[in-house]
């Protein structure tokens, strides 16, 4: 359940080897969780949380040029921020947060703070969220001048503790095992990678497994949101970010001031994790049927099929071809799987990937290869991609308590690819390491409505493949005041990045001026790419 990445940068792959492309001063002390006092251990957590701000805004952000190898140019500045490892001993154990941020682009009058942002994941980088302005993004200039865009790598990303849980090297080498099973002996190999990689998880990053949590990282935020010297913050969260979004709220809903959340994962606690995980499935044939509906429409272009079955017809020949024997040696269907997967993520691959897909069947295997393999040589983006996958697993296993039955996994499986079969067994081996998980799992917190939390602008469409649309309407339910945004008959995951002026001017003027709807908004689609 995660956002997809150019390929340098897959956040990828299952255990079993599927790469899949699947965010103060005054202020400074929370009053305690809501209904702590009936959980001990969360009341101490709360505590802890209070103790950290106080300590952060005390300490605030050494601001100081980005390292040269992090690909920030100035005028980004970078800093960290001291978290504990565990709230519970806020005296104990610290781990470092790697921040950036860029001044607002207005004058002083016009600065409203901060706004934090993240990417989703879980396991992605808000690191490049200030790049924004750098680099000219039209559709955030206006809250640019008013805003700091502030990024970060949330607990055992990037640059804050990485977390591993097998060499990124061999993670990454293909060609991998065809997700689909042709038999109850592969079910059984892939259960037993998924055993291996959590095995791996225990091994490599033990210590942090109990900790890495989207509570945890809410906590973190708020004393982010200390260290930054807010009394209040402002939050943009994009996918897993709007979990975590919705998580902050929960926990410290008088420490937000505006918060946009964008292609929403549903908050119940009967869908976290695994639930959810079994909705994309769901959702994600769904949008891959609209991009070879599209494909079919521009078969001057693609010379792929005039219809929607004539271009999946070429989809299941190349799907057997590389299984049969792995194109150049090293793509095989579970990586054509990563590669296809990013065009029902993003309209923005519909091109690419259906560019590719043409050569291919045109007799240019090479432009294939090169889009799919991984690059052995790069090894720093091969590190990042181990690491998002070890964040994106950990984080899910411990959030929530899994079902421990194969038998359930194999028939919820088994069931669904029937009728799902783009995404559904490369997205169970992804997640099947949360059965054998070896560290404390939690139950997950209940999201809801508490004393001071402001209202929320919640931004959707209506065919996301990722975080289907039942979410953002789950969300809007439990978020009192909250407005609801829907971008119908669109399903680019990530709404607020695009140009939809029905969608940016109303978020421009609920970050500048704290101005909602009056009752919900659709819009209509952004435009369809043009090959």
């Amino acid at each position: 359940m995660r956002e997809a990445r150019p390929k340098s940068r897959l956040l990828a792959l299952g255990s079993a080897g599927v790469l899949v492309t699947a965010t103060l001063i005054a202020g400074a002390v929370s009053a305690p969780v809501a209904g702590a006092a009936s959980r001990p251990a969360q009341d101490r957590e709360a505590k802890g949380a209070e103790i950290a701000a106080a300590r952060a805004a005390k300490a605030g952000v050494t601001w100081q040029d980005c390292p040269a190898d992090w690909g920030l140019e100035k005028p980004i500045q970078c800093g960290w921020v001291s978290v504990p490892l565990d709230y519970a001993h806020p005296y104990g154990k610290q781990i470092k947060l790697a921040v950036d941020r860029i001044g607002n682009t207005g004058t002083k009058k016009e600065r409203q703070g901060a706004l934090v942002y993240n990417p989703g994941g879980p396991g992605g980088s808000g690191l490049r969220f200030p790049r924004r302005v750098t680099t000219h993004n039209a559709v955030w200039a206006n809250a640019a001048k008013a805003y700091d865009f502030v990024g970060f790598d949330p607990r055992g990303v990037g640059h804050s503790t990485p977390i591993s849980c097998v060499d990124p090297q061999e993670y990454v080498k293909a060609p991998k095992m065809d997700p689909v099973p042709d038999s109850e002996a592969d079910k059984t190999a892939q259960r037993g990678l998924a055993r291996a990689y959590a095995e791996g998880c225990a091994k490599r990053s033990g210590a942090m497994l109990p900790h890495m949590t989207t509570p945890n990282t809410a906590r973190d935020l708020d004393v982010i949101r200390a260290a930054l010297g807010e009394k209040k913050l402002n939050y943009l969260g994009v996918s897993y970010g709007t979990y975590l979004g919705a998580v902050y709220g929960t926990l410290f809903p008088g420490h937000l001031r505006r918060m946009v959340v964008d292609s929403v994962v549903d908050p119940s606690r009967e869908k976290i994790w695994y639930q959810a995980n079994l909705d994309q499935d769901i959702a994600f044939e769904g949008r891959w049927k609209d991009w070879q509906d599209w494909v079919a429409a521009n078969d001057a272009a693609f010379h792929l099929g005039t219809t929607r079955a004539a271009v999946q017809a070429k989809w299941l020949q190349l799907r057997a071809t590389a299984k049969k024997h792995p194109i150049g040696g090293v793509v095989g269907p579970a990586e054509l799987l990563s590669f296809f997967q990013s065009a029902p993520y993003y309209d923005s691959s519909w091109v690419p990937v259906a560019t590719v897909f043409s050569k291919y069947v045109a007799g240019d295997t090479q432009a294939l290869v090169d889009a799919a393999a991984p690059d052995m040589s790069d090894i720093a983006g091969n590190i990042a991609t181990e690491n998002g996958n070890a964040v994106y697993t950990a984080v899910e296993c411990a959030d929530a308590k899994w079902p421990t039955s194969w038998q359930k996994w194999n028939r919820d499986n088994t069931r669904l690819n029937k009728d799902y079969p783009f995404l559904t067994w490369s997205n169970a081996w992804m997640n099947l390491p949360c059965a054998t998980w070896p560290a404390k799992q939690h139950t997950p917190v209940e999201v809801k409505t508490h004393k001071g939390l402001p209202k929320v602008l919640i931004v959707q469409s209506t065919r996301d493949a990722a975080t289907p649309y039942g979410g953002a309407v789950e969300l809007h339910k439990r978020f009192q005041g909250s407005r609801l945004i829907t971008e119908k008959n669109a399903g680019s995951h990530g709404v607020t990045g695009l140009v939809n002026p029905c969608v940016n001017q109303r978020v421009d003027a609920y970050l500048l001026k704290g101005t909602l709807d009056g009752k919900d908004v659709t819009c209509a689609p952004h435009a369809t790419p043009k090959p």
